[in-house]
């Protein structure tokens, strides 16, 4: 309960076997992403993840993670080759298999001199003079000539560096004209909500309408929520309209570095940080939060610095990638990534406060819901002696609105819905909190002052700001109530009781 910002940690080769221990380390979402791995990888991911939540009693939502339109190179010759600067270099565009794919893995090995792309409009889309970097900016092309009819791009390597087998070959996102959906992500979407995802990433947006056309692939029966990884230079300037059409935000820096200058990548994160907390949109900051612990059991000052700050302008979460997918000290990884958190959250203060439209001196809310929101938070902004804000909800929207407040105590969820409580897993300082059954209404705040008081949820003789409803199971939150957390038999604790 100590720490609000949520730990997201990508499941892979180094802990698929250690769920159980990264749930302990203080995981909240699982991140398993589809562009690596099988489909029996995948699979045995959530089921790990859900069998390790499931132990721990916890809710540990699962990020399914599509592959988008990212262009990858095909099997370079001993799995890696050095580009030499000042050297020919081409482009090969894939064409279809007799399986309808653009998997380039059968034909033959590339090498210094050639590699073949898995995307069939490749030349088509590049013009003399475009820049094209190779695995994330280790090598940098540049275009002298695109021949639509052969499908070749010849280049000259500008900048020269070592790329290894399926690497990342970046375009500028306006020449681009591929499907922001792909046939992958039309594949694995299917499985990744047959496996039980609670949300799907989805990669290399680049406007609004891209979120909407995946959206039209989801089921209508079940709510799947959708985040969208800002990775390019389109989707920074379509950003409010994306904004608007999605459940969350990742700014997933790896692309996003290599599509934008480095150096201004941090102005751009904090930017759209700051527009997705006051759009009461979660938001993830990812990509080499702590990347030196790949390979060593200790962040660097920076890596540490990098995540406080993350924290200090008010994200949801931090999410960890190769650090706990394919490093050495994945637990260890996530268990620096939660302490640091911690001591940002201590010094954070009203910065990240978000209050509602005002006019004058008095708050204007959209809703008795809101109102019922707004007024809890400010109870426990004001009052010293609160350390939760406990409520019961159906759907969740009642815990989100008390999260997007940014309260400076944890928000307590009661459900009895796992869907519902998994979906709170990335909501900023929610504790989803499972439950039998729907609370009674005549005495919802009795009962989880009585949960409390069993469970030690809370420390005795603190206070907690309970919302409730006085109407059926499941109506708006339009009920306050503050009191202090006592044995029964504690009379003063009775008196001090308020409405």
């Amino acid at each position: 309960m100590t720490r609000r910002t949520k730990l997201v940690c990508t499941i892979g080769p180094a802990s698929v076997g250690r769920a159980a221990e990264l749930v302990a380390a203080g995981m909240d979402v699982a991140r398993v992403n589809f562009s690596h791995g099988s489909r029996s990888d995948h699979a045995r991911a959530f089921q790990a993840v859900a069998r390790a939540a499931l132990e721990a009693g916890r809710a540990v939502a699962i990020l399914a993670d599509l592959s988008g339109p990212k262009i990858r190179l095909g099997p370079l010759a001993d799995g890696a080759v050095t580009l030499e600067a000042g050297r020919p270099f081409v482009l090969r565009a894939a064409t279809r298999d007799a399986g309808g794919t653009n998997d380039p893995g059968n034909r033959g090995h590339s090498d210094a001199t050639a590699a073949w792309t898995t995307y069939p409009g490749l030349a088509a889309d590049l013009r003399p003079g475009d820049r094209v970097l190779l695995a994330d900016g280790a090598a940098e092309l540049r275009v002298e000539h695109a021949d639509e009819a052969t499908g070749q791009v010849v280049t000259e390597v500008a900048r020269g560096g070592t790329i290894r087998s399926r690497a990342g070959v970046n375009v500028p996102s306006e020449r681009f004209s591929g499907a922001a959906v792909t046939d992958k992500d039309r594949r694995d979407l299917p499985a990744a909500l047959e496996l039980g995802a609670d949300l799907v990433a989805q990669s290399f947006v680049r406007r609004a309408e891209d979120v909407e056309d995946l959206r039209r692939l989801l089921p209508s029966d079940r709510r799947v929520r959708v985040m969208a990884k800002i990775e390019t230079r389109r989707a920074i300037d379509d950003f409010d309209r994306i904004l608007g059409a999605v459940d969350a935000i990742m700014v997933a820096r790896g692309d996003l570095g290599v599509e934008i200058p480095y150096e201004e990548v941090p102005i751009v994160q904090k930017d759209l940080v700051r527009r997705a907390v006051a759009a009461r949109v979660p938001v993830v900051v990812a990509t080499q939060m702590l990347e030196s612990m790949t390979t060593a059991p200790r962040p660097t000052r920076a890596e540490a610095s990098d995540v406080a700050n993350a924290v200090l302008d008010g994200v949801d979460g931090i999410l960890l990638s190769a650090e706990t997918a394919v490093g050495a000290y994945p637990v260890e990884a996530a268990g620096a990534a939660a302490r640091i958190c911690v001591i940002a959250e201590a010094l954070e203060g009203d910065r990240v406060e978000a209050r509602p439209p005002s006019v004058g001196s008095v708050a204007r809310t959209d809703s008795v819901p809101d109102a019922v929101a707004y007024a809890a938070v400010a109870l426990a902004r004001q009052d010293a002696s609160v350390t939760a804000i406990c409520c019961s909800t159906r759907s969740g929207r009642t815990a989100e609105t008390l999260a997007v407040l940014r309260p400076p105590v944890p928000v307590l969820a009661f459900s009895s819905d796992a869907a519902v409580l998994r979906s709170l897993a990335l909501r900023r300082g929610v504790v989803p909190l499972a439950i039998e059954s729907p609370l009674d209404p005549a005495a919802p705040i009795a009962w989880m002052k009585a949960r409390l008081l069993a469970s030690r949820l809370v420390p005795a003789g603190s206070s907690c700001v309970f919302v409730g409803s006085t109407g059926e199971t499941g109506s708006p939150p339009n009920v306050l109530q503050v009191e202090r957390i006592a044995p029964p038999d504690d009379t003063k604790g009775a008196a001090m009781a308020d409405t």
